[in-house]
């Protein structure tokens, strides 16, 4: 069984989905915060997609007013009033993954619903993920992380790559290191001011 993660809860564009991550009202062992983390791949349905951003929801906060009861007795008196503090994770999808295995990278043509399980991949999975044809690790949806990934495009493709080298074959690591270079570069003339 998939390990749930999150449920989509909007978009702010067709690839770029708001997910809220289960806790314990929702299930009896939620997920733990290694499972939503920065760079983490996820499925949702035949899409696949990365984390790359996370906002904490806390209403509470900005209520200075006096309580009513303590917070034990407000899960009593108002089970969902917990509820309100959560955790929102940003998605970037990356293409699709067939029930076959095969990946295609890119922009996904379906909509995702709202409520969608999103859930975590394995290493198989994601393995399966970057492989072209011929075997070889791919990663054509670079361009797309780049456009719309905004401050965390080169942190969270260097992280992909460096996570992608672990296993994988000398040939695809240094192909895989020269991109990670190339990206480095960019990060250090594109931050400079003339």
């Amino acid at each position: 069984m998939p390990n749930v993660i999150a449920r989509i809860v909007g978009s702010n564009s067709h690839i770029d989905y708001i997910g809220r991550v289960i806790d314990a009202l929702d299930v009896e062992s939620p997920p733990s915060p290694e499972d939503f983390g920065f760079a983490q791949f996820v499925r949702i349905g035949s899409a696949v997609g990365v984390i790359y951003d996370s906002k904490l929801v806390n209403p509470e906060y900005a209520s200075f007013g006096p309580r009513l009861s303590p917070r034990p007795a407000l899960g009593a008196f108002s089970p969902d009033y917990i509820n309100e503090q959560g955790i929102l994770i940003g998605i970037l999808l990356l293409g699709t993954l067939d029930g076959d295995g095969h990946a295609k990278h890119g922009v996904p043509r379906h909509i995702i619903p709202p409520g969608s399980e999103i859930t975590a991949i394995d290493n198989a999975v994601l393995a399966a993920f970057h492989a072209a044809a011929d075997g070889s690790v791919q990663l054509h949806y670079y361009s797309q992380v780049i456009a719309h990934a905004g401050v965390f495009a080169a942190p969270l493709l260097q992280t992909i790559i460096e996570a992608l080298c672990v296993d994988c074959s000398e040939t695809d690591r240094q192909r895989l290191n020269v991109l990670k270079q190339s990206l480095m570069w960019q990060m250090t003339m594109g931050g400079m001011k003339l």
